[in-house]
């Protein structure tokens, strides 16, 4: 099968399993959003790998994705430096520091919410100590499937090999298999409201 063939099929079935997953969590109830958004900072600052990041890349969930609120906040709250990404007009991700206000969050493309303080530049995510990236799915092989913009295998490319990056989930997220594409890159972890699990190639 040519190279052109296998990249239509892999975005068919990526189309296929991202418009499920988002069907999905837009009929989740907003009490299990809240609740689950309580449970995953909980899960993430009792991680080893969070506990000694003296900078965290983060982002700032909206509608019904696992929620990081009140993670930002704890993770604030505790001293941590943290960053988050502003969207550029190519797709790629800028950062910026957050400095604990959400007052200093503002409306941005596609629905986001971004930090309003000094641009860092793009590679500013290769210095944090752990990388929280939202996602839709995840497979024990840590390949990842996003919202189909490649924002974050872009960012991702840029983080130093060790360096922690978890995806940000839901339990049933977790599945089999994602359709993966020649330019994804892979996380070392999915975080969920139920625990932190390291992911990896088998074997």
């Amino acid at each position: 099968m040519d190279a052109p063939t296998v990249a239509a099929r892999v975005a068919a079935q990526k189309t296929a399993l991202r418009d499920r997953l988002l069907t999905t969590r837009r009929r989740r109830p907003l009490i299990e959003v809240r609740e689950a958004a309580g449970a995953l900072a909980g899960q993430l600052l009792a991680d080893p790998a969070v506990r000694r990041a003296a900078t965290v890349a983060a982002y700032v969930s909206v509608s019904t994705e696992p929620g990081t609120g009140p993670l930002l906040e704890a993770l604030q709250e505790a001293g941590r430096r943290v960053l988050l990404p502003v969207l550029l007009p190519d797709g790629d991700l800028d950062w910026a520091a957050w400095s604990g206000r959400g007052t200093d969050l503002l409306p941005a493309g596609r629905g986001l919410l971004e930090p309003g303080g000094r641009r860092l530049g793009t590679d500013a995510v290769a210095h944090a100590d752990v990388v929280l990236v939202p996602g839709l799915a995840v497979d024990r092989t840590g390949m990842r499937l996003g919202r189909g913009g490649g924002s974050y295998d872009r960012a991702l490319a840029r983080v130093p090999v060790g360096t922690p990056t978890c995806v940000v989930l839901y339990a049933d997220e977790i599945v089999d298999r994602v359709p993966a594409a020649a330019h994804d890159r892979p996380v070392t972890a999915a975080a969920t409201p139920e625990g932190v699990i390291p992911l990896g190639e088998p074997g």
